[in-house]
């Protein structure tokens, strides 16, 4: 999806759109952080579209990309997982929220005080910040959202925490220089599971380990 302009934006276009059903699927108000993540992502290629046509370099649509990927994404995912959980998993979710409030906080200090830049290399685009500490607030960010997707007590979002962490490490093996850009695309690719969930059945419980049953089993007289 990072292939060309064309190509980010077709496909923001579609990821978008998925949100946006999404969305209309959600049935609480507390899911729609997690429901509306399609459409975030999507208008994130939307945006590297633009980054395409500027020729890259350093400019509005290339900070804009960096806000969204570096200080909004680990901070969104942890929070809108968390606010979505039944009570019974939050405990577990508080460690992945901290460390997206902390790595959001970084990271949203060095956008503002360093300048970002972006590079076309081949079919890719690189960016580049200066970040301190960061194989540590590269650790914090993958906590962040992988972690919260993967500790979350729904299947729907464990899959996507699997799907999502299975494309770092092929996005990192591949592209060591495009990680940002590569794992985003393929985040957004990825975020369509999140239809998914949207579409359980109304009260449903969260499927967590083991079995579970809906309708509720009866019991017989």
């Amino acid at each position: 999806m990072c292939w060309s302009a064309a190509a980010d934006l077709t496909a923001g276009t579609a990821v978008a759109a998925v949100g946006v059903v999404c969305l209309a699927r959600a049935r609480r108000a507390r899911d729609l952080p997690v429901a509306a993540l399609p459409l975030l992502l999507g208008a994130h290629q939307l945006v590297e579209a633009a980054v395409w046509r500027s020729g890259s370099g350093c400019g509005p649509a290339t900070t804009a990309w960096a806000v969204i990927a570096l200080p909004v994404l680990p901070l969104w995912v942890p929070l809108g997982v968390l606010l979505a959980a039944a009570p019974g998993s939050r405990r577990r979710l508080i460690g992945p929220a901290a460390a997206g409030l902390a790595t959001a906080a970084v990271l949203a200090y060095c956008l503002a005080v360093r300048p970002v830049s972006a590079a076309v290399r081949g079919r890719v685009i690189g960016y580049g910040v200066d970040v301190p500490w960061a194989p540590l607030v590269l650790a914090g960010y993958l906590y962040a959202t992988l972690g919260a997707l993967l500790l979350a007590g729904d299947r729907t979002l464990r899959l996507l925490g699997a799907v999502l962490a299975g494309g770092a490490v092929v996005c990192a093996a591949l592209w060591r220089l495009e990680f940002a850009s590569t794992w985003c695309a393929f985040a957004a690719a990825a975020s369509v599971l999140v239809l998914g969930w949207v579409r359980r059945p109304e009260g449903a419980p969260e499927r967590g380990r083991g079995y579970w049953f809906w309708p509720p089993r009866t019991k017989s007289r």
